[in-house]
């Protein structure tokens, strides 16, 4: 048996080692590494509650919106404040979205599609035109998608005045509100996307591409298509010829918090999908085991109200700043994947019936979830009502507990607050790469990737190898956000 360390990875926010055990060719046992820890949750104890929101959201520039949502959840909670005016709802659904989206995006062109440009791919079909299209900074797609995206950004401000680290989203709502011309403007900036999306991402409509049931009728659009009518062709082509349905397998235990709440309920449903079922979600039964972890803290796993995080190196048993999530004792795997199988849409359901998780189907879960979003943007836009409120207020009592869940790109993220004596006591986050890039548990079990990364080929001489970079990134890791 060989060891071989890959990392730290490029194109990855924050850092990131995985060292590998190899046999016959092939990763024999594994162990995920986040060497860099940040102390957010140190930071924000002794402060003002509210001033959570100015300090979570600054753990990370790509989902600062997904951890303002969770911190203003966890303090409206913590507040009493039940009700959220309807825009006030919409508001903050449509910027969440929006950065949910470009995430997405993000990750496709330029995270994840880069690989297939690699040189270990040249004696494939495919790859020419992958070179071309993809390669890192020089690929076409990217004169496609980035004025695109800067274009779609355009949401973000004129609903959150800028782009990261919002102070528009509060525990009761939104502090912006919007007119009958923002309205208008909204609107064609989706438009705008709308027409991006269907001509070089999907080459369909986006009611075609939701309207999928089966792979089956997957397979019939690729046909119309062709293998280099869209972006998300040209990877299902060379998805198929690399088998990544058979890559990258964890526990097939999916959970998610529910994505985009309103008073009517949840866009994406909220649940606990394995063994083939659907069931619900307790937020009682998660629990942070601190075994493998370089932290202080007792060898029982810990509810976040009741755990703390404390750095303390140490060569005994640790190996990484990352805790270990586990419901109900239990590994699960976060992210579009997992809100769509939950959710119940029927494409995803099949393909999961099919193969489980794997790298094919995680990305097709993210390309899936930007159609079903930016429809649902569509209708958020056309109901926000001008002239009616955005937010409603409470006071902070003095002692109170708290807790936000929302579902950011990457998965679900959860924010745990305790004030004593007006002043945050305790917060403890827990974000969707600290589910997925979890370490063992103290019954030695491994977390989603480091299950998810055993068998993964390994070629002669590979020193990054391709396999286990694709497995990796159809994770869509963020570790600044597991270390907070």
């Amino acid at each position: 048996m060989s060891r071989l360390i890959v990392g730290p990875f490029n194109r990855v926010e924050g850092d990131l080692e995985v060292k590998l055990e190899i046999a016959d060719g092939a990763v024999a046992e594994v162990r995920v590494v986040s060497p860099l820890y940040r102390g957010f949750e140190q930071i924000l104890q002794g402060k003002d509650p509210r001033d959570a929101m100015v300090y979570a959201p600054r753990i990370c520039g790509i989902c600062s919106v997904s951890q303002s949502m969770a911190s203003a959840r966890a303090i409206a909670a913590a507040q009493g404040l039940a009700k959220v005016p309807p825009n006030g709802d919409l508001a903050r659904n449509l910027i969440l979205a929006a950065e949910n989206v470009a995430d997405h995006l993000t990750h496709f062109y330029l995270f994840f599609m880069p690989d297939f440009a690699r040189d270990a791919y040249q004696g494939e079909p495919w790859h020419a035109d992958m070179a071309v299209r993809f390669r890192a900074l020089k690929g076409t797609a990217l004169q496609d998608v980035l004025p695109a995206r800067a274009e779609f950004m355009h949401i973000v401000g004129l609903m959150a005045g800028k782009w990261p680290h919002t102070l528009t989203l509060q525990p009761g709502g939104t502090t912006k509100s919007v007119e009958v011309q923002e309205k208008s403007r909204l609107a064609a900036l989706l438009g705008g996307f709308r027409r991006f999306l269907e001509g070089s991402l999907f080459g369909a409509p986006l009611e075609r591409v939701i309207a999928l049931e089966s792979l089956d009728d997957l397979a019939t659009l690729l046909t119309e298509i062709g293998p280099e009518g869209s972006d998300m062709a040209r990877f299902l082509n060379a998805a198929d010829a690399l088998a990544l349905d058979r890559a990258g397998r964890a526990a097939d235990r999916f959970m998610s918090y529910g994505a985009y709440e309103s008073a009517d309920g949840h866009l994406f449903a909220r649940g606990l999908f394995a063994d083939g079922e659907a069931g619900d979600v307790d937020p009682k039964l998660i629990a942070e085991d601190v075994t493998h972890a370089w932290m202080q803290g007792s060898k029982g796993p810990l509810h976040p109200f009741e755990g703390h995080t404390v750095p303390e190196w140490s060569e005994d048993g640790g190996y990484t700043w990352c805790k270990a999530p586990r419901l109900d004792g239990q590994v699960v795997e976060v992210g579009a994947l997992a809100r769509q199988v939950v959710d119940g849409h029927p494409l995803i359901r099949d393909a999961v019936s099919a193969s489980g998780g794997n790298v094919r189907n995680r990305v097709l879960a993210r390309l899936l979830e930007i159609a079903l979003v930016t429809v649902a943007m569509e209708s958020w836009v056309g109901r926000l009502m001008p002239g009616e409120p955005f937010c409603a207020h409470a006071d902070m009592p003095e002692g109170a507990d708290g807790f936000g869940l929302v579902e950011a790109a990457r998965g679900s993220l959860g924010h745990w607050l305790t004030v004593r004596d007006g002043r945050i006591w305790n917060y403890q986050i827990v974000a969707p790469t600290t589910w997925n890039f979890s370490p063992r548990d103290a019954a030695d079990v491994p977390g989603a990737l480091e299950q998810a990364l055993v068998g993964a080929p390994i070629r002669t001489g590979e020193t990054e190898p391709v396999a286990v970079q694709h497995i990796v990134r159809s994770f869509d890791p963020c570790m600044v956000c597991t270390v907070h």
